[in-house]
C-alpha cells in the first residue's frame, strides 16, 4: 500500500487486488494495479502531494472501468485531453475537429 495513506484508502487497495487476483492476475500485478488505481484516487481527490496532469484530467478510473485496458489499436491521449491541449495551444477551429485531427493539429503546434 503507497505511504500517507487512510483506512478508506487502505479498504479500496485491499478490494482492487483481491479482485484482480479473482480475476487470474498474478499477486504482483493485482498489487500494482490496485496501487495506480489508490494512487490515481488520491491525486484526484487532493490527497496526494503531487500529481501528474492525467490522474487529474483524465476520467476517473472508476467510470473508465478499463476501456483502454488490453486494447488493440492506437493508445495514447483521449479526445478530452486533446481538446484541453488544444486549447491552451490556441489551436483554432478545435470544436469541430475530430480526435485524429486534434492529434494532428496538437503535435503540428508542438513542433
Amino acid at each position: 500500500m503507497p505511504r500517507g495513506s487512510n483506512a478508506k484508502r487502505e479498504r479500496q487497495y485491499e478490494h482492487i487486488r483481491d479482485s484482480a487476483k479473482a480475476r487470474g492476475a498474478s499477486t504482483r500485478r493485482a498489487e500494482e494495479i490496485a496501487a495506480r488505481t489508490v494512487n490515481k484516487e488520491r491525486a484526484r481527490s487532493g490527497e496526494a502531494e503531487t500529481s501528474s496532469r492525467t490522474s487529474t484530467d483524465d476520467v476517473s478510473s472508476g467510470h473508465r472501468g478499463g476501456t483502454r485496458s488490453g486494447r488493440p489499436g492506437p493508445r495514447g491521449r483521449t479526445r478530452d485531453q486533446l481538446f484541453a491541449e488544444a486549447k491552451r495551444l490556441g489551436v483554432t477551429g478545435r470544436s469541430s475537429m475530430n480526435k485524429e485531427q486534434l492529434r494532428r493539429a496538437v503535435d503540428a503546434r508542438k513542433s
